[in-house]
């Protein structure tokens, strides 16, 4: 069930992240000078957290697609669906190990 939930709530974030990033694209209609205003609002600490969280629901939600897409197109899929859970939850921690130090240590000691 959190397998689940966690894939929906992944999905949302991703889209709105999306939306976001058409929109500020949208902004280059406008110049670029209104363009790297819009931008450098991103450089800013809170939002390489939010940057973090992101890459951890893609990344969460990449794994687990592929989860779930063992389980309908392999016969054993079902079988092993929890193994395979907590396999894809060992990977993202892995993965997320490797990337929250640089990431966290960019987005606060950057421009200092």
């Amino acid at each position: 069930m959190w397998s689940w939930v966690l894939h929906r709530i992944t999905g949302v974030a991703i889209f709105f992240f999306l939306l976001v990033h058409i929109l500020d694209s949208v902004v280059l209609n406008f110049g670029p000078d209104a363009y790297d205003r819009v931008i450098g609002t991103y450089k800013n600490p809170v939002l390489g957290l939010g940057e973090a969280a992101l890459v951890a629901a893609i990344v969460f939600h990449a794994l687990n697609g592929i989860r779930i897409i063992l389980i309908d197109l392999w016969s054993k899929g079902t079988r092993y669906q929890r193994a395979m859970f907590w396999i894809v939850v060992i990977l993202w921690a892995v993965l997320m190990a490797g990337f929250l130090p640089v990431h966290l240590h960019n987005a606060f000691t950057e421009g200092q």
